[in-house]
């Protein structure tokens, strides 16, 4: 996930697992919009230093939601939207999350940029300021997983992120630092802290602002 794909996740999973489980129907839509000074995606920079602009819109029910995110995309695969579902419930203080993402790449083509060409799970646990999530990739490229675990100190953050490949040798770690200036503005310091014997890692410091705003449907 990027640093604005993150942060909508997060806020995602919060709201709906913050929210009570109810027999109410009723269906709640949020959407927002965000620009980035680059495209960071798991300790790299997919975008070269270009920006990248996003947006989302949301659909929640109780603790079910679904919805898209779209973006300009990075340098090689052009531009993504990303179709996602999930649910979330808090249980003694413990917070589940899990969800699918589907990765879409129309620039691509029809060959690897169409639906279900890229998929994965992700299962996230928290309890307090600490959350643990799990990525799995269940299409297009099985064999790859993600590890993070993150916590979170009122504005303050920190993540740190581990790669495993079954078919190759270009396993990395990285750290994300992150500021919340406000419920717009935050700051992010990414830097690849170890990997493999493997060029295609940039492991220079990366250092993101992101502004997004919600929109009003």
């Amino acid at each position: 996930m990027n640093t604005v794909k993150l942060i909508l996740a997060s806020a995602i999973a919060t709201s709906v697992i913050s929210a009570p489980v109810m027999a109410d129907s009723s269906v709640d839509v949020a959407a927002s919009a965000a620009v980035a000074s680059a495209y960071l995606w798991r300790g790299q920079d997919l975008g070269d230093g270009s920006p990248a602009i996003s947006g989302d819109i949301v659909a929640s029910a109780g603790g079910a939601y679904a919805g898209i995110w779209g973006s300009s995309g990075d340098d090689a695969s052009g531009n993504e939207y990303d179709l996602f579902a999930g649910y979330g419930a808090e249980m003694g203080g413990v917070t589940v999350d899990v969800s699918v993402w589907n990765y879409v790449y129309p620039d691509l083509g029809e060959s690897e940029g169409t639906f279900a060409d890229l998929s994965e799970i992700i299962l996230s646990v928290g309890f307090g300021p600490v959350a643990v999530t799990y990525y799995d990739n269940i299409a297009g490229d099985t064999g790859y997983t993600y590890l993070t675990v993150g916590a979170e100190f009122g504005a303050f953050s920190a993540t740190y992120g581990t790669t495993s490949n079954d078919d190759s040798d270009n396993d990395y770690a990285h750290l994300d630092l992150g500021y919340a200036y406000n419920d717009n503005l935050s700051f992010t310091l990414s830097q690849v802290v170890d990997q493999d014997d493997y060029e295609g890692v940039d492991d220079d410091l990366n250092f993101v602002v992101s502004y997004s705003i919600p929109l009003d449907l």
